[in-house]
């Protein structure tokens, strides 16, 4: 190879580099603009808008009267990926056996988040059911990351089916 040749190759290896670094400067000014110092303002226009009546679905307390411990079953395969159904086995969350009014924050050996070890009380099935529902806003500072169960009967159903390893009847204890 003669010197010629390779400084063809070292000139479009070079020249190849350039366009694109300007392709990459190009998209970072088309994708993300220098605004500093500009003031953003928007007008907002009125808009008529009609009240919306938001339809709520039946409450928790009819609800857990009809759950299915048989459907809380299939539901409880999501919460078996950190807790455990046998007594006294804790996993990445507490075991969960007889859970149904047990105190809050009363498993021995787990480390609890503050906010579980000084909220105090009974997981009841209607505590249960709002933790349930969205762990983070019913008891903010939680270690639970899980975003929750939407479904009220789903809810209910899970909580059906917890209530089966201490022997609670929680269609019973609802009426």
């Amino acid at each position: 190879m003669d010197v010629l040749e390779f400084n063809k190759i070292a000139a479009g290896l070079i020249g190849s580099f350039l366009a694109l670094q300007l392709f990459f400067w190009a998209g970072e000014l088309i994708y993300h603009p220098n605004t500093e110092g500009a003031i953003k303002e928007f007008e907002v226009a009125e808009a008529n808008v009609e009240a919306v009546e938001i339809v709520e679905g039946p409450a928790f307390e009819e609800v857990i009267l009809a759950a299915s411990a048989a459907d809380g079953e299939r539901l409880w395969r999501q919460c078996s990926a950190c807790h455990r159904l046998e007594e006294g086995v804790n996993a990445v969350g507490p075991y969960l056996w007889g859970v149904v009014n047990r105190n809050i924050g009363s498993v021995e050996g787990f480390s609890y988040s503050t906010a579980i070890g000084e909220h105090g009380g009974q997981w009841t099935p209607e505590a249960l059911n709002g933790f349930l529902e969205a762990p983070s806003s019913w008891l903010p500072g939680t270690k639970m990351v899980y975003r929750g169960l939407r479904d009220v009967e789903d809810r209910a159903n899970l909580i059906a089916y917890l209530a089966t390893t201490n022997g609670v009847d929680v269609t019973a204890s609802a009426q």
